[in-house]
């Protein structure tokens, strides 16, 4: 049971039909959309997703299937169940190719059962073999037309035409020359065709100097198209044989015709399930355009939806490249009833109305824009108030319409019932308004009935707040700048900002003070605590955000540690071996040394100049096993800067870091410079060109220490710059040196961070990137990351 009865509308949901129409590729597609209707059969929505998302799959595999020629031929079956009618060659050319999409899906599906295998149960609805098929492509060529050995008697009729034709052009050709050599045709005519005979232009003037008969003559009249007496023979006989052959193949499409009629019934049938195919294609097409998925359908009463979105309230969205918020919701049998208030324009009806309308797709079979892991449930009744039914004819108000709805809602609502309100007790006296709506309220509740309603009245928060099943929801609100965050927090009431909002406006002091009065300190005090608590919510959310954004850091460096000392300490005892075999080698080497040392002494019985020797041979070993010491370098002396212009194979230094660098390729203001290995792109006046000739004798120390200074620049380097507060001329060096020094690391997405404010900074950073040859691009961070006061780089 759904209310009312343009509910569909109501929801949006004739735009998604729309949407669907347009993906189907035929007629027989868009007849299915006009079928979609509301189901409560979870068996049959279950396998009408399951085949929807199966096709969703092959459409993301990029695997090949049929996607032309699903034509509707029940026109053609129509006309040929008619005994002793036929069809034409253009239709059975029709009916051929849409046969052989038809035996392609089958056989895909055929193929693929396992995979796919809801789709595979519909090729049950396919009794049709290739007997049709082969009937038609022995009659038919390519092109739709009949073949000439369609049949004996055809092949022979065409075979005698081309012969007669070809007679029939050799004498005309003739007597057009003829007649041409005599000047009594056109310069520039040629033989043609009038009333499907052959014939040949001649001059008027001349027409009684050749014997034929005159079919036509030109728009002046100066030429006659005259058939000669010499080939009227011919052309009779051709058109006799043009007549045989239109009865010959009048025939066999007769034949063909009879041959179709026995299959009409297997071919509804099957056409049915090309139309099905094409229309689940359509569904899938949709899906992947809206990234809808199929969530988990249950039995129990559970709405339990994560990232779900409205998708034509995106579409529109994304056309203005404006992000959606998309909304959580939890709902089950504890909290049943959700009562969300909050501010005007702060996305109270669009949370309504994007359940209702997620909720109704789900319920016809299509797949919806949420999580997959989400979980839904089905409901037998839709009731739904949204709008102004005011009826002029019928004598109905607003208020009056809305009473309507709520006293056929109050009469049908049971268990098995969702229901949606926008803006509950509206349109009539405040007072008495929100006390039939507190009653409405209480009653559905009572019936045991899902459903979300909206509403400004804080009589209808505090009875959410109390009574079991019910519960309160709150559309947040940015109390610091005072707008609307578009997110749904479930188990508290809004508030409607509206003292706050009339401030911000501009209305004067005295006229809120009188208002806080007329409304009542208890009530001020209750809107001042549900404002206190969504500040203090928010910044309890930022400070979980920087906690767990902390958090993930500590547990990287942890593991980075972890592995470093892992690292270490295998290191470390590889090491420890190395030395300890090393040392066993040389004391081994020392003590052979030293024995041989004293044999010699011995042998030489202490010959002093022997013995001095010996022991000159014993400080040299010594020396050689002596642990090296390290060894300092020489500190570099101060490269000398010189004079001139800055030419290609000159030394230079960077006037901000002190590199020094060889200079590559010189273009106007740019100098392509290289650093070791790494080149470089620089401007010309953050450099000096230093003496040559010192150069050559530091370059092996000026690359030992590029090295160095590279893997030192790489650890210090942050791919963050921070510009707010800066001058304009200050910012200029900064970024030039900020991203020539990413480029050199070989860093490629840098992040400058200069606010909005006016925009002056953003604008010096962005005309000093264009001019950058390292810079790729650039562009916004993402609205929740700083939007435009933040420009991120990339490299090339």
């Amino acid at each position: 049971m759904q209310y009312p009865d343009n509910l569909e509308s109501k929801v949006n949901f004739d735009k998604i039909k729309e949407w669907i129409r347009e993906e189907c590729t035929s007629a027989l597609g868009t007849a299915m959309v006009e079928k979609v209707g509301f189901s409560n059969d979870i068996n049959l929505l279950n396998k009408l997703l399951d085949q929807t998302e199966e096709f969703r799959q092959i459409l993301v595999s990029g695997e090949l299937f049929p996607s032309s020629n699903y034509l509707n031929i029940y026109p053609y079956l129509e006309k040929a169940k008619i005994e002793g009618t036929f069809l034409y060659e253009d239709d059975f050319h029709e009916i051929k190719l849409s046969l052989i999409t038809l035996k392609d899906c089958v056989d895909f599906f055929r193929r693929n059962e396992t995979e796919y295998p809801q789709l595979f149960q519909l090729i049950g609805m396919v009794d049709l073999d290739n007997t049709l098929l082969r009937a038609i492509e022995r009659v038919l060529n390519d092109k739709g037309k009949i073949k000439d050995n369609a049949t004996r008697e055809l092949g022979l009729i065409r075979g005698q035409i081309i012969y007669e034709e070809n007679r029939l052009r050799k004498v005309l050709d003739r007597i057009f020359r003829e007649a041409k050599a005599k000047r009594l045709t056109p310069d520039d005519a040629s033989i043609t065709i009038r009333g499907g005979r052959m014939v040949m232009p001649v001059l008027a003037e001349n027409k009684r100097k050749i014997k034929g008969f005159v079919h036509d003559e030109s728009a002046t009249g100066q030429t006659v198209f005259l058939e000669p007496a010499e080939v009227l023979d011919i052309n009779n006989e051709l058109k006799e044989l043009e007549y045989m052959e239109r009865r010959e193949v009048q025939k066999i499409l007769m034949q063909l015709t009879d041959t179709l009629r026995p299959f009409i019934p297997a071919l509804r049938s099957a056409y049915k399930f090309l139309g099905m195919v094409d229309f689940i294609r359509a569904k899938a097409r949709l899906a992947l355009k809206m990234d809808a998925h199929k969530p988990t359908l249950q039995k129990a009463k559970v709405i339990e939806w994560y990232n779900a979105r409205h998708p034509v309230l995106e579409h529109a969205l994304k056309q203005q490249q404006r992000p959606i918020v998309p909304l959580n919701i939890h709902l089950d049998h504890n909290s049943r009833l959700l009562v969300i208030s909050g501010p005007n324009a702060g996305g109270k009806s669009v949370t309504l109305k994007t359940v209702s309308l997620v909720q109704y797709m789900l319920q016809c079979g299509l797949l919806v824009p949420m999580d997959p892991h989400s979980k839904c449930t089905v409901f037998h009744h839709f009731f739904i108030d949204i709008g102004d039914e005011q009826n002029i004819e019928n004598d109905l108000s607003t208020y009056s319409s809305h009473l309507m709805s709520m006293k056929y809602f109050t009469q049908f609502a049971d268990k098995q019932t969702i229901f949606f309100i926008d803006e509950f007790g509206t349109g009539t006296e405040p007072q008495f308004g929100g006390a039939i709506a507190e009653s409405i309220l209480l009653a559905l509740n009572k019936s045991g009935a899902y459903g979300i309603v909206t509403t400004h009245y804080g009589n209808l928060k505090q009875i959410a707040a109390k009574n079991q099943g019910m519960t309160n929801g709150a559309m947040r609100f940015d109390i610091d700048k005072l707008e609307p965050m578009y997110q749904l927090d479930i188990g508290k009431p809004g508030s409607s900002f509206a003292l706050e909002i009339a401030t911000k406006i501009g209305i004067h002091k005295d006229i809120i003070s009188y208002a806080k009065e007329q409304i009542g300190d208890e009530r001020v005090r209750y809107d001042k605590l549900l404002n206190k608590l969504e500040s203090e919510k928010n910044k309890y959310e930022q400070l979980v955000l920087e906690s767990q954004r902390k958090e993930r850091l500590l547990t990287q460096r942890l593991k980075e540690y972890n592995s470093l000392k892992e690292t270490v300490e295998s290191n470390k005892k590889e090491l420890i071996q190395q030395a300890k075999r090393e040392a066993k080698a040389i004391l081994d080497g020392a003590n052979q040394k030293i024995e041989e040392t004293i044999r010699s002494i011995k042998e030489n019985k202490a010959e002093k100049e022997a013995t001095k020797k010996l022991r000159k041979d014993l400080e040299r070993h010594k020396d050689t096993v002596k642990p090296h010491q390290s060894i300092k370098p020489k500190a570099t002396e101060e490269v000398k800067v010189v004079g001139g212009a800055i030419e290609v194979g000159d030394y230079v230094r960077l006037k901000d870091n002190g590199a020094v660098a060889e200079v590559l390729a010189v273009r106007n203001k740019d100098v392509e410079i290289s650093i070791g290995d790494l080149k470089s792109n620089v401007k010309l006046n953050r450099l000096e060109k230093v003496s040559r000739t010192a150069m050559k004798k530091e370059k092996k120390t000026i690359a030992a220490r590029s090295t160095y200074d590279t893997t030192s620049k790489m650890q210090d380097f942050s791919p963050n710059l921070d510009l707010r507060g800066k001058r304009g001329e200050e910012i200029l060096p900064i970024v030039q040196n900020f991203v020539d020094e990413g480029h050199m690391l070989g860093v490629k997405d840098l992040r400058i961070v200069h606010g909005k404010g006016d925009g002056i900074l953003r604008e010096i950073t962005r005309n000093l990137l264009r001019s950058m040859p390292s810079v790729g691009r650039f562009e916004d961070e993402h609205a929740d990351r700083g939007g435009a006061g933040v420009t991120l780089v990339t490299l090339k």
